[in-house]
């Protein structure tokens, strides 16, 4: 069989021949036949590459012109050797794994393209070597109306009605989109939900005034006049937003059908607490006197979790937040109030998922140390853990670096260090544990593991996903994700059963971008125990004398803890403290941090329009020496005064 280089230099005559085939109609569709836009984008595993493919939605022209570009892929002199042709065949190293097939037509066809980039010179090779991938706009529009979530809906009520029931405890729950629950574009209001809002609205407004006006929502004595009033003042409070003169009049006619004042009161409660008005933020303002009103709606449930306090409102009505600077001091103001901890203990929740690990199960005879109570311990220590780092103004990247963590009894036994003077104490932790940051806590070990040991491939996916925003395509229909047992005649680890994923074409093309991040955390169980060894123990179904079993066999195996992270140069690791400094240092990681907190904060994923938008709060967040406390001003500065953003900053460093 003839040399790709071979076989390459006999195309490139004939190619020279004829006219120059359409990168669109040829090569193209064998790249999306194979996957490669899955990876190779900019939330992609590939994303740190130099190839990124279009947006969904380009041109032909604009494919054509991508095409073109792909000669800084291309040995020129030697065009068998080059990259586009030697990464997707797999000849030589290539984290998604053979995508097009050796001695295929496929192969054809991009060999052929590779003979036309490799003659590319003057004008023509200048234009395609100063490609730049074609600007879109947004493909999503900012919400009017966004559904509170179930959390906020719990601090709304709190804060309006002194209420601390947690009644949307007992809604149907809010479901992870994009990684967090507030993903506007699937907050549907189904009939259950809806008639959990009515009931939870009936309750409410009859605790309301349950022995009178005990929470003081009533301003002024009651009287005919005192309606109005009421009626202006709690619809502010409840719609955040000031009530139009007809909203106002029904209302009022509303409250005047009951003649007792306070059952009238509860008529309005009730109904208020099952208006849209209430059950939705206002985000985006319809008239230019609610702008004022959309931007502390979009402030207090971004920093707060809840409504807007009179505070705010007033802030609102007197124009403090039509400028960047009086949204800036405003917005450092709300960081400094007890409520911003409780929505950062919020985005932190979602982000890290606790609920996988609060509804997790582990097998008791191998983890009995495990309960109820161990995993809601290993969030709140996570949530101190972060709490400190944005609170004191550290570097948030140590959130994967940090050699310490924040203990309780419920956690000592599993770090192997003394129980601490005070619920969760800061404790460093020793140099042989190899734990640093979030890595080496019990919550991301757990959470990331089955009931019966830790699963290698959900570790090395969640790092994908949560820490590097990178989107791994999920398996084939079809495809058996069950791997061999380990049997007594040939045990294996974890890392041995999962050759099958890397051996298998069908699998390796994705295990081999999650897998060897498992690889490297091997040594520590799924509550997060460090182990030197790993451990089988087989059931003996014999019996001895008498009748009676003999015990278990247990197997030892050696622990293979190398790993690296496909994607990311100089990155091979052997520990949570080694994987932790790569991420910290890595550019993808830090940018992660910016887009988590965007899409928190916006409800929606980021799109090609935002990208101006997330470089500048990246500049921001970096030369802060990553203050996650600057991203948040930044965030909102950047998302209120989007022309305004370079100049203030600018000014400000004067």
């Amino acid at each position: 069989m003839r040399s790709v280089a071979a076989l390459v230099l006999t195309l490139i005559p004939v190619a020279a021949r004829a006219q120059t085939p359409s990168f669109a109609q040829s090569v193209y569709p064998i790249f999306e036949k194979a996957g490669c836009a899955a990876c190779h984008n900019t939330n992609g595993v590939a994303s740190g590459t130099r190839l990124h493919f279009p947006e969904s939605g380009a041109t032909v022209d604009q494919i054509e012109a991508f095409g073109k570009s792909l000669v800084i892929l291309v040995n020129r002199e030697q065009p068998g050797n080059s990259l586009l042709l030697q990464k997707p065949t797999k000849r030589v190293a290539h984290g998604g794994g053979e995508r097009i097939k050796p001695g295929s037509p496929e192969e054809s066809a991009l060999v052929s393209w590779i003979g036309v980039l490799s003659r590319f010179s003057g004008d023509e090779l200048k234009q395609a070597l100063q490609y730049k991938a074609p600007a879109e706009k947004a493909t999503a529009t900012a919400p009017v109306l966004r559904r509170l979530t179930h959390s906020q809906y719990n601090n709304t009520i709190r804060d309006l009605l002194g209420d601390r029931t947690n009644p949307a405890e007992q809604f149907p729950p809010d479901d992870f989109t994009n990684g967090f629950k507030n993903q506007y574009d699937v907050q549907s209001l189904s009939p259950l939900l809806a008639e959990a809002y009515g009931d939870a609205a009936e309750r409410l407004a009859a605790g309301a005034f349950r022995g009178g006006d005990v929470h003081h929502l009533i301003p002024c004595t009651p009287s005919v006049e005192c309606r109005t009033v009421f009626v202006k003042k709690f619809g502010l409070r409840a719609f955040r937003r000031p009530l139009s003169a007809d909203e106002t009049r029904r209302y009022v006619a509303l409250f005047a059908k009951e003649p007792d004042f306070l059952k009238g009161a509860q008529l309005v409660v009730e109904a208020m607490l099952q208006s849209t008005n209430f059950l939705f933020r206002l985000d985006a303002a319809s008239t230019s006197a609610l702008k004022p009103y959309a931007t502390a709606n979009r402030l207090s449930y971004t920093l707060w979790d809840t409504m807007p306090d009179d505070a705010l409102l007033n802030a609102a009505a007197q124009g403090e937040l039509s400028t960047a600077q009086g949204l800036v001091k405003v917005t450092e103001k709300m960081l400094n109030d007890a409520r911003a901890r409780q929505a950062l203990d919020e985005f932190v929740s979602q982000w890290l998922r606790f609920d996988r690990i609060l509804t997790a199960t582990r097998d008791r005879r191998k983890y009995p140390q495990f309960s109820r109570e161990t995993a809601v311990a290993m969030t709140q220590e996570t949530q101190v853990f972060i709490g400190d780092l944005v609170w004191h103004d550290r570097n948030f990247m140590d959130a994967f670096t940090a050699n310490y963590g924040f203990v309780n009894a419920e956690l000592a036994p599993i770090y192997g260090v003394p129980v601490p003077a005070h619920e969760f104490d800061r404790v460093e932790f020793p140099a042989a544990s190899e734990r640093a940051g979030l890595l080496g806590q019990a919550l991301f070990l757990a959470l990331t593991s089955k009931p019966e040991d830790a699963s290698l491939t959900a570790r090395g996916l969640f790092v994908r996903e949560q820490f590097l925003c990178q989107h791994v395509p999920p398996p084939p229909l079809g495809v058996n994700t069950n791997l061999p047992p380990s049997t007594e005649a040939h045990p294996q680890t974890n890392r041995d059963r999962m050759s099958e994923h890397v051996t298998n074409p069908t699998c390796a093309s994705c295990h081999n971008l999650v897998d060897p991040i498992g690889w490297g955390l091997e040594k520590f169980d799924a509550i997060g125990v460090r182990r030197e060894e790993f451990t089988l123990t087989f059931a003996n179904m014999s019996h001895g004398g008498g009748g009676r079993r003999t015990p278990p066999k247990s197997v030892t195996l050696p622990i293979d803890s190398k790993g690296t992270v496909v994607g990311i140069e100089n990155s091979a690791f052997a520990s949570p403290r080694e994987l932790g400094a790569i991420l910290a240092a890595s550019r993808q990681c830090q940018e992660c941090m910016v887009k988590q907190y965007f899409r928190y904060a916006a409800g929606r994923m980021e799109t090609v329009a935002d990208r101006p938008v997330l470089d500048r709060i990246f500049q921001d967040f970096k030369a802060s020496n990553f203050n996650f406390k600057k991203l948040m001003v930044s965030l909102i500065r950047s998302r209120e005064f989007p022309g305004e953003e370079r100049s203030v900053r600018v000014a400000s460093n004067h």
